[in-house]
């Protein structure tokens, strides 16, 4: 059974910086597209961003040069590190675990509880 948990939420200020991680267990995570989804009250999800297997990586336009998705296939975690947070980034942030980028951005495969991540003015 696929167990992604994440981990690396809290409190910051706008301007800073939060790490999330994912680990996942249950699964050849090397063989997997990973990726990050956050939803805000009252917003639908969104993709922030992925990374495949090969290590090519997608980002949402809104966090495009500020957050770097990674992953340790050795530590079968992934990582997003958040920088020059913004209020508008606040959410719960989800670990996803897809066969394929496409399954990623379908919002199919595995998904984790989430972190909440808030960003004050």
């Amino acid at each position: 059974q696929v167990r992604l948990v994440e981990s690396g939420g809290g409190l910051v200020q706008a301007g800073g910086s939060l790490s999330l991680s994912c680990v996942a267990s249950g699964s050849i995570f090397s063989a997997n597209t990973m990726g990050w989804y956050r939803q805000a009250p009252g917003k639908q999800r969104e993709l922030v961003a992925h990374i495949t297997i090969e290590g090519s990586t997608y980002y949402a336009d809104s966090v495009k040069g500020r957050f770097t998705i990674s992953r340790d296939n050795a530590k079968n975690t992934m990582y997003l590190q958040m920088d020059s947070l913004k209020p508008e980034d606040t959410a719960a942030y989800y670990c996803v675990q897809g066969d394929s980028p496409l399954q990623v951005e379908n919002g199919a495969g595995y998904w984790g509880q989430g972190t909440q991540v808030t960003v004050s003015s």
